[in-house]
């Protein structure tokens, strides 16, 4: 009889979380899949609950609120969201995977302590705004800018497509800082919404052919937005490392 698979990653550690995670997800979470289902979105209640669960943000230091473990944790959280709650799955990977990576890597130490403690509890929702409209997904053709204005950023521009951009409370926009230096010309710059002068967020259809129903497509505009920092600028160069 052939053995069960064991990935090369599971230990027994990630193996007991992961039973805890089944458990919690089948409790707290699964009951209102599909009413979520039908808005087309979790609401904030599901983001708590994760996070006093202790499954966002688990490969980030515990300094920050995470739980300093590996990516194998994020992983096994992803796979097993998209099997019981599936609406949430692409929000978590933005999120914890790429939104605070993104912080933990390249802000400061203030801004991290800013941030992502409440990424880590569910309080805030991370996004990433990359795609704008007429342009898609090449970033070297966007044409949101963002111009420095002191200590801070001011945001011209639409996106589109936004994963979390519904309930988003930071928001990491892709922007032209240096409009004709090319690539090294495209910035990330951070936006926290709440009270943010000029930002506004729109709401259409989902996309068509997908099942289970995707989110619905969120566009956001930002009209002399200021990108508010915590120490600095928040900018962070693209293309390269």
């Amino acid at each position: 009889m052939t053995a069960p698979y064991r990935s090369p990653w599971m230990t027994e550690e990630l193996r007991a979380f992961r039973d805890q995670f089944r458990r919690f997800l089948a409790k707290e979470l699964a009951p209102h899949a599909e009413k979520w289902r039908q808005d087309k979105i979790a609401d904030r209640g599901a983001w708590r609950a994760l996070g006093q669960m202790g499954a966002l943000l688990p490969s980030v230091p515990e300094a920050y609120g995470g739980q300093s473990t590996s990516f194998a944790y994020d992983a096994a959280v992803i796979e097993d969201l998209e099997n019981v709650v599936s609406e949430l799955a692409t929000g978590y990977s933005v999120h914890s995977t790429i939104v605070a990576h993104y912080i933990l890597r390249y802000g400061s130490e203030e801004q991290r302590q800013r941030w992502l403690p409440k990424l880590a509890t569910g309080e805030w929702v991370g996004a990433i705004a990359m795609t704008e409209p007429g342009t898609g997904s090449d970033l070297q053709a966007v044409r949101t800018t963002a111009r420095h204005h002191g200590n801070e950023y001011r945001l011209n521009g639409q996106k589109t497509f936004i994963t979390n951009g519904q309930l988003a409370d930071l928001i990491i926009v892709v922007a032209k800082t240096g409009p004709g230096e090319g690539a090294k010309g495209i910035s990330l710059v951070v936006l926290e919404t709440a009270g943010a002068e000029g930002f506004r967020r729109a709401v259409t259809s989902t996309r068509s052919g997908c099942t289970p129903p995707t989110p619905r497509n969120c566009s956001l505009t930002m009209s002399r937005c200021r990108a508010r920092t915590c120490s600095g600028p928040t900018k962070v160069t693209g293309f390269f490392s």
